[in-house]
């Protein structure tokens, strides 16, 4: 149970493009205007465009601050920056896990626990589905929720002694070949010693949150989320030894990049980017920040993974007491 006090405010950030978010954030308007809890929207969902580089949108079911308004809501109106979730008490995404990790970008500077509310297909990030958001709501203004911190990743680019970019992530990071073209020749090392060299498309440093992400469609294991460990798993490696590593949270990834080949390119849960010269190092810490994680739902983790991944376990007993 989370301690609720003084003038309220959640953000909500919506993938416009799906007519049920329109509902939706309805149901979350009429439940903070019966709580006094104000509400704050992103422009980009009000109107679309760019952010960081990247396309907003679509606006085919834009968030309509005024119609909310005209529903009796306390609505403000963020740019979408480091600063947008500064003062809220949570962030409430809804869409799919795409939506989920633009939030999470506009939630973590601020240190501002993340919902998810699944509108998209899988959507394993989510907390709930859409047709829950009543229920959901109901938890949210009574404070009947939990937040839990979910494992970060500190991203370091090195080129010849010299810090030249940093990022984080909380799914991955993602060491591809930006043209597609041929291999990338890379050493990976652990806590400061070579343990593989080969080529491959890439190699996916991967959280325990992500390991259900593009680490697990590369072949990753599975990790439960509460698993404190960095995953490191080769993308398509022409080499013998080509298996996942499961490493210490403390340990220390490094990804050499062969010096008289191509660079790279450093994607952190596909948002960020960094470039990697040839000869460079990406280097992987565990975040000294992590993402703080709305919890409104004790079910246990096998459960979710057995829903979302429709995985068979007809036969099933259980124990018998």
């Amino acid at each position: 149970m989370t301690e609720v006090s003084g003038a309220r405010e959640f953000m909500v950030v919506a993938h416009t493009g799906r007519e049920i978010v329109t509902d939706t954030i309805a149901a979350i308007t009429r439940h903070c205007v019966a709580a006094g809890i104000g509400l704050r929207v992103v422009e980009h969902d009000i109107s679309g465009g760019y952010h960081g580089g990247r396309w907003i949108g679509p606006t085919a079911h834009p968030v309509d601050p005024a119609e909310l308004r005209n529903m009796g809501a306390d609505v403000s109106v963020t740019v979408g920056d480091r600063e947008s979730a500064a003062g809220c008490e949570v962030v409430v995404v809804l869409g799919g896990d795409g939506t989920f990790l633009r939030a999470a970008e506009l939630a973590y500077p601020a240190g501002v626990p993340v919902l998810g509310i699944n509108l998209g297909h899988i959507g394993f990030l989510a907390e709930a589905e859409a047709n829950r958001i009543d229920e959901v709501m109901a938890q949210l203004v009574s404070g009947d929720y939990v937040v839990e911190e979910r494992m970060t990743l500190d991203v370091t680019i090195v080129d010849d002694g010299t810090v030249i970019g940093h990022s984080w992530a909380v799914n991955e990071a993602s060491i591809q070949n930006p043209t597609n073209q041929g291999v990338l020749e890379m050493v990976t090392e652990v806590d400061g010693r070579p343990v593989a060299s080969y080529g491959a498309d890439g190699i996916l440093v991967s959280t325990p949150t992500g390991s259900t992400a593009y680490a697990f469609s590369a072949g990753g294991p599975v990790m439960w989320p509460d698993l404190e460990a960095i995953l490191v798993v080769p993308s398509n490696a022409h080499a013998l030894f080509t298996r996942p590593l499961v490493t210490s949270p403390e340990s220390v990834i490094a990804i050499e990049v062969e010096r008289s080949r191509q660079h790279a390119i450093v994607s952190c849960d596909g948002r960020r980017t960094l470039e990697v010269p040839a000869g460079a190092r990406v280097e992987v810490v565990r975040g000294a920040q992590p993402l703080r994680w709305v919890r409104i739902d004790s079910d246990p983790f096998a459960d979710r993974l057995v829903t979302k991944f429709d995985l068979p376990v007809t036969g099933w007993r259980g124990r018998q007491v």
